[in-house]
Formats: C-alpha cells, structure tokens, sequence
C-alpha cells in the first residue's frame, strides 16, 4: 500500500477488522485480526513505488529455502527472498511462470491466518491464467498438490488439493478476456451481504470492479478498495 493508514481506515470500516499500525521496525507492517485472531496483513509495499497494490496469497511451506528452489526449478521466479520476518517465520515472493505472484511463508511464532471461512476472513483463493495445464503442472511440482477436475463447458477449472481437502482453486481465464488482464492469484472474502459489502466499499473511496452475480457458489462481486487493491466478496449459499 502506498498509505498504510489509509488503507487500515478502509478495512476497519469494511470487515470490522482491529489492526494496529506497525512500528519502524516492522517497516509499517500492520496485522489484521478479527475476534482476536489473525485474518489478514497490510504492508507497504516491498518492490518500491511503482509496484502495483495487490492481495498476495502465501502459501504454507515447512522449508521456504527449499520451496524457492524448486519455484525456479520448475520454470518460476523468485522476485524477493528467502528472508526472516524477525522471529515470526521465513518468507519469499515468487512469480509462476504464467506471471502469477505469489508469496511462500514458513511459520515460526506467527504460523498464519487463525480464521477462515467466516464473515470478514479469507474464504477461498485461486491462481487464474490462460494455461490451466500448465500452471497446475508448476503447483503439482512445487507444493505436490492434487487436482479435482471441475471443468465445463467453456469453463476450465479445477480444486487444489491436500490429501481430500481443498486449499483453493486453479482456472483458466475464458475466451475473450481481455489481453492485458494478467495472470493472478485472487483473494475472496466471506460477506454477509455481497450488495451491502458492495455498496460500503463504493461509500469508503473504493470501486466496483465486477457487479454482483449469482453463482452456485454464492453471490460474488469484484471489488478495488481505495488503493486499487481487486479482491472479492462473496455471500456463501445457506446451508
């Protein structure tokens, strides 16, 4: 984020999160929590001004050294990193070789998200790109995740998985995306109410990216908060 306070001002009054501006010697790092419980991160950004603001996904590794290894062994980049986050865990940034960037963390005092799948936590995530089979061949390599085919029609697209649980999705963008929409890994966030959440991200200096639709998967819109930052809120189906 180019305004770390600016950007807390936002998500405190979108998901009622309680984060508490970071000190110098975290650079301005500024951890989200929800009920007490760690749900997200602010930073500024790390790769200098004209870097793009962005969600990053980070994916669990036990060894990050390692794991950066192989990204580049399987055909990726490592664009920052391996390095230690004080005494919180070890951390890179890595690009896939469709250009989806992506960051590795090795959890030591702070082991991750402590909440999911609730209103105002992160509920899914997916790495979208023009070659399904390709980058599914890059995520088996590095992290050994499995697939379950969801694939349709016109809709190519498939479940991470470890072992019989989903981690989050993988898919191929559709015939007519536009081509200057990059490959990328995208965050959802659980909502109560997609066109409330909708409308308050409008209210807070944000945007509409993609209207609310209805899918069997709930109701999804696209959304920049006030830096440009895309993600999506999501209304699950009730149960």
């Amino acid at each position: 984020m180019d305004d770390v306070p600016k950007a807390i001002a936002f998500y405190q009054a979108l998901f009622g999160w309680d984060i508490e501006l970071g000190g110098p010697e975290v650079g301005g790092y500024s951890i989200a929590h929800s009920g007490g419980r760690i749900v997200a991160a602010i930073s500024p950004k790390m790769a200098g001004p004209d870097a793009p603001t962005v969600w990053t996904t980070y994916l669990a590794t036990d060894d990050t050294d390692a794991t950066a290894a192989k990204v580049k062994g399987a055909g990726g980049q490592v664009l920052a990193g391996p390095m230690d986050v004080m005494e919180e865990g070890r951390m890179a940034v890595a690009m896939d070789p469709a250009g989806a960037v992506f960051g590795l963390w090795q959890g030591e005092r702070t082991t991750g998200l402590q909440v999911a799948n609730e209103p105002g936590s992160l509920v899914w995530s997916e790495q979208m790109s023009r070659d399904l089979g390709a980058s599914q061949a890059f995520y088996q390599a590095v992290f050994g995740y499995g697939h379950q085919d969801m694939s349709s029609d016109g809709f190519k697209y498939a479940t991470l998985m470890v072992g019989d649980h989903e981690v989050g999705g993988i898919g191929e963008y559709p015939a007519g995306t536009p081509a200057e929409v990059p490959a990328a890994w995208a965050t959802y966030f659980a909502v109560t109410d997609t066109d409330a959440a909708m409308a308050k991200v409008t209210e807070l200096g944000g945007s509409v990216v993609r209207p609310a639709e209805d899918t069997p998967f709930g109701r999804i819109a696209v959304v920049a908060d006030n830096h440009g930052a895309v993600f999506s809120v999501i209304t699950p189906p009730a149960s």
